[in-house]
């Protein structure tokens, strides 16, 4: 891959991928829960579940338990190793650039 993926990328969708990839690949969590983890609100994760969902990197599952909807959310096996790629590209990324001392910027700043 060249570059970081951009579905990924986005602040909160990493925040999201991160976590399912956390609860692992065939584990699923209750939106609700998984709303209370991010502390987002229920628009804001569904819009950035669409998104990722669309990539195929995530599924959502909604059933009737009792009288109400739930929603549980999952990563796919391809959602995984894209966030497996996402993490080795930024490594590689942060590690392969040369690092400029600290002193040499604050000198550059000051001119």
């Amino acid at each position: 891959m060249n570059g970081l993926d951009p579905v990924i990328h986005a602040e909160a969708r990493l925040r999201v991928i991160a976590t399912l990839n956390s609860i692992g690949e065939d584990n699923e969590i209750a939106f609700p829960k998984l709303r209370k983890i991010l502390d987002m609100t229920s628009g804001n994760l569904s819009t950035h579940l669409r998104k990722l969902e669309e990539a195929e990197y995530v599924e959502q599952t909604k059933v009737i338990e009792g009288r109400s909807p739930a929603t549980y959310v999952r990563i796919t096996a391809r959602g995984r190793l894209a966030f497996l790629d996402y993490r080795q590209t930024l490594r590689t990324l942060l590690t392969d650039t040369p690092a400029t001392p600290a002193t040499t910027i604050k000198a550059r700043d000051k001119k």
